[in-house]
């Protein structure tokens, strides 16, 4: 049979496989490195006397463009008074 066919680039090779693997598997553990690292932070935090859940709060807003914040804060407002929470 020829090697130089398309089937050959689809060829599978344990080593090359088994890297792609570890590679995926230490990227998994790195993740979960940086979340218990983030989870200390919070906890640290929280000992300080910080309301955590508002920190996640910041946290999201600050990876958000202004004119969606400010679109949605304008919307939220409107709701709330239209259901006379002011």
């Amino acid at each position: 049979m020829d090697d130089t066919g398309p089937e050959a680039s689809y060829r599978v090779t344990a080593d090359e496989l088994r890297q792609f693997i570890e590679r995926f598997e230490r990227l998994e553990q790195e993740k979960k490195d940086i979340a218990d690292q983030q989870k200390e932070v919070m906890a640290e935090a929280k000992a300080r006397g910080y309301d955590t859940k508002v920190m996640r709060k910041v946290i999201a807003l600050r990876k958000r463009e202004p004119d969606d914040i400010a679109e949605e804060e304008a919307v939220l407002e409107m709701y709330k008074e239209a259901l006379g929470m002011h």
